[in-house]
């Protein structure tokens, strides 16, 4: 099945709408899917819930949403490089579900193999666990939290056969499977696309069951958060 799009706009039409729960892969701004982004900016939506480690910097990335006031509600794990996203969660224009990093990624994780809730001890005794479930195990408190399921998932891969399987590269893989495998729909943006059988079996990273549609992007900016260089001798 060839799941390639021609363009980020295509691959988004008919799938977004306002009040939705997206995800959206990458960790600061490495491995974010850009092109998808930008598109879902354009389509001008809002109302939105994203979940997604942080929101990008300002003008970039998620950023580019916040500016736009198209995000109702983040639940994010890092928010510390967005000066929009401090100010609009201080003046009581943005909810946020503040989540600790191994708890998000283990809702989606958790989200694509179908379970629905687990318990773990982090955010014990904190507001972390504010309003949730408790229990007891083997002397220690632990914390019930909810599998993460999005309507949309918006990922970032480096390389996909047309069938949607999947390289990523280094770090940039960082919370982008999980996040394809938790979505009920998948949209994917590569730098490369090859045939079918043109990626080993055994180097997929990710199966393409999980991915239902993609796009191309082969030269994406990839902007660098903080960029420390040594002075010149």
């Amino acid at each position: 099945m060839n799941k390639l799009y021609p363009s980020a706009a295509e691959a988004l039409k008919g799938i977004v709408k306002d009040g939705q729960l997206l995800a959206v892969g990458g960790f600061g701004l490495c491995g974010i899917p850009e092109a998808l982004i930008a598109a879902l900016r354009d389509t001008g939506v809002k109302d939105l819930t994203v979940i997604s480690n942080n929101a990008g910097v300002d003008g970039f990335g998620l950023g580019q949403l916040l500016e736009t006031r198209q995000i109702r509600k983040m639940i994010s794990s890092y928010v510390g490089e967005n000066k929009e996203f401090e100010r609009q969660y201080l003046a009581g224009e943005l909810e946020l579900e503040f989540t600790p990093q191994g708890t998000l990624a283990e809702k989606l994780r958790a989200g694509g193999a179908g379970i629905p809730a687990f318990f773990t001890r982090t955010g014990v005794g904190t507001l972390v666990a504010e309003g949730k479930e408790t229990r007891e195990f083997d002397g220690h408190t632990y914390i019930m939290e909810r599998a993460l399921n999005p309507e949309v998932s918006l990922v970032k891969a480096w390389k996909a056969d047309r069938s949607g399987n999947l390289l990523f590269r280094r770090t940039a893989r960082n919370f982008n499977p999980a996040v394809a495998m938790a979505g009920k729909l998948t949209v994917v943006e590569v730098e490369e696309i090859v045939e079918v059988g043109a990626i080993d079996p055994d180097a997929v990273h990710l199966p393409g069951i999980y991915v239902h549609r993609l796009v191309l992007n082969p030269n994406p900016e990839k902007r660098i958060e903080k960029r420390t260089t040594r002075p010149a001798a």
